[in-house]
């Protein structure tokens, strides 16, 4: 999903346009200044930048006793992470859903691994310390970027170390459309003056509590607990402050980010008295899921391996 974008130069000699005058240059010469200068653009340019890479890291099955499941960025570009699944690690490196993800052994849903990867030299020259007292809090920008690069070493450690191979389908399947109610939003804008710094964002079983987001962020914790696309046809722009609660339903996600919580661990018991989230986001923010079917994107899976043990 990450591309290089190639750089075009493009060299135009307004003296090419007319004759050269007496004594001048003919337009030979220019036309082999042009072609010199062209070919020198083409030897000297930069070569695209090298996709990204973990130096070293460690892959693990999950202790049988650890029932935690975890994914953390790291200073300088590494990378934890505990109890994870294959397929949890492949909508982080590929930035997809667990339900966009098709094919391959069951095991990539079910054998939970630890990993511990640190990013190549160079990084950072803070890659190896940890950052004293709260980490600090970012851009949109500086989080894009972290995200972005994280994915490349990611996407570098499942060609590496499980030996991926998949190819891309795009499928007609029903999704969901987001829309505002008949009697507006009731979406809070967030405060005057926050900035996007001061983002924050906490999701339950059947609970998202945040500050300062923009709708893109409601829409991806309403489509993991859905295990459906959501679309955005609100129109809203700018950042609301967003408390939503409801009572998940038996078919849907067992976690606050999609998917089944590990082998043995319960989820806590739903409030039978408690809305469903299509009414929760009626009365509580004013929004309403609507069933449509739309294009969505797949990764299907053609080979991948267990990693092997170091």
């Amino acid at each position: 999903m990450f591309s290089a974008n190639d750089l075009e130069h493009n060299l135009v000699l307004e003296s090419m346009k007319t004759p050269a005058p007496s004594g001048g240059r003919s337009p030979g010469r220019v036309c082999g200044m042009a072609l010199i200068l062209l070919t020198a653009v083409g030897l000297f340019a930069q070569p695209a930048a090298a996709p990204l890479t973990f130096e070293v890291a460690t892959i693990k099955p999950a202790s049988g006793d650890d029932r935690r499941s975890a994914m953390m960025f790291q200073p300088g570009g590494g990378f934890r992470a505990t109890g994870v699944t294959v397929k949890a690690l492949l909508t982080l490196a590929y930035d997809v859903r667990e339900f966009q993800i098709s094919g391959g052994p069951k095991w990539i849903e079910t054998d939970r691994f630890d990993i511990s990867a640190k990013a190549e030299r160079g990084a950072s020259t803070n890659a190896d310390s940890e950052p004293a007292g709260p980490p600090p809090r970012l851009s949109d920008q500086e989080r894009k970027t972290m995200q972005e690069q994280m994915a490349q070493r990611l996407q570098a450690l499942f060609a590496d170390r499980f030996h991926l191979a998949f190819h891309k389908e795009t499928k007609e399947q029903q999704v969901y459309a987001l829309v505002v109610g008949k009697g507006g939003s009731k979406l809070q804008p967030a405060q005057a003056g926050a900035s996007d710094r001061q983002r924050m964002m906490r999701m339950g079983r059947g609970s998202v509590d945040g500050q300062g987001l923009p709708v893109e962020f409601l829409i991806r914790a309403i489509s993991g607990q859905l295990g459906r696309p959501v679309i955005d046809r609100t129109g809203l722009t700018g950042n609301f402050d967003i408390k939503l609660q409801w009572t998940p339903d038996p078919g849907q996600a067992l976690t606050p980010l999609g998917g089944a919580p590990p082998p043995g661990v319960e989820p806590p018991p739903s409030d039978p008295n408690g809305p469903s989230i299509f009414t929760a986001l009626q009365e509580q923010l004013g929004l309403r899921l609507e069933s449509q079917k739309g294009p969505v994107d797949l990764i299907v899976i053609d080979r991948v391996e267990r990693p092997t043990e170091n």
